[in-house]
């Protein structure tokens, strides 16, 4: 299997370890391991709420998400980066749509900016021309496959913890206008980047839950609960699903939301690196705990990165 998830190594579904084929790393607990889920294996739904609960993490084989159309959407997107056009785009700090220039956003707590840019997509926002049908069909399919997986995770939760939900995850999604598609391009470094600087600062993902393609070239780590670092690497064929922030807060810190970043490339292979994540958000008025809603807390943290 050309995967490999270093959270102290990767056990396939069934509970098998895989063979490990990166360098060696930290090991940790057994709880802590991502799952490799079949999608098309019937007891795929609870295989998927362990890992997340155990790791924050979990990788799926086997989607419905067609190759031929993700391999094409990234394609376009290329070329969309690569030219100058792309500042006619440029985003609404209001409506948060549009494109987004490198060196825009910091995590939170931090005061450097990551190296990257990126395009933020909602059905109801801006879009070139030439980039309409394949990346609106793609979010289509991701936004489908992302509340079909969501639904999975409530079918399997115990009954203990929905009763922490102020409703159903699926009621949480229905009719949400802030599903969001970021396509985002990490270009090589540059001579006179900042040496502090990553592609992306160590940071917890905002929304319920997160559908990753994946990216055209490595760097994605996680962190373990002994503050290790560890490489996420999924080959072409595979999605990577981890659970955020208000998953986290819905369900009383059952769901942990996992810090993670995305580390600079060796001089070696500096080169542009792609990755388009589908982050599915509750609508605005979703309660998520006593402090927040929805969109109390996105607002919140869009501030904290420096995006509003």
């Amino acid at each position: 299997m050309s995967i490999m998830v270093n959270l102290g190594g990767v056990i396939a579904a069934n509970g098998n370890s895989q063979k490990k084929t990166f360098h060696n790393i930290n090991k940790i607990s057994m709880s802590h391991h991502v799952l490799i889920v079949d999608y098309k294996d019937p007891n795929a739904p609870s295989k998927l709420e362990v890992s997340l609960r155990s790791s924050g993490f979990a990788l799926i084989k086997n989607h419905p998400i067609s190759r031929e159309l993700i391999g094409r959407t990234y394609e376009e997107w290329e070329s969309f980066f690569n030219d100058k056009n792309k500042f006619n785009y440029l985003y609404d700090k209001k409506t948060q749509d549009g494109y987004f220039p490198f060196l825009t956003e910091n995590a939170k707590n931090s005061s450097v900016k990551d190296l990257k840019e990126f395009y933020h997509y909602y059905p109801w926002g801006r879009l070139p021309s030439r980039l309409c049908e394949s990346t609106i069909t793609l979010y289509n399919d991701l936004v489908n496959l992302s509340s079909e997986l969501l639904q999975w995770i409530e079918s399997s939760c115990p009954a203990h913890i929905k009763k922490n939900f102020s409703v159903p995850l699926k009621s949480m999604i229905s009719g949400s206008q802030s599903n969001l598609f970021r396509i985002i391009h990490y270009p090589p470094l540059g001579k006179n980047a900042d040496k502090k600087a990553l592609r992306a600062a160590p940071h917890e993902d905002i929304n319920l839950i997160t559908v990753l393609l994946a990216g055209s070239e490595p760097g994605l780590q996680a962190m373990d609960t002994n503050g290790k670092w560890h490489d996420i690497s999924c080959d072409k064929n595979m999605l990577v699903v981890n659970s955020g922030d208000m998953l986290s807060m819905a369900s009383n810190n059952y769901y942990p939301s996992t810090t993670h970043r995305v580390i600079n490339p060796q001089k070696s292979k500096n080169v542009s690196r792609y990755s388009m994540p589908l982050f599915l958000h509750p609508k605005d008025s979703v309660v998520l705990n006593e402090t927040y809603t929805a969109r109390s807390y996105l607002d919140e943290r869009l501030k904290e990165i420096g995006l509003k």
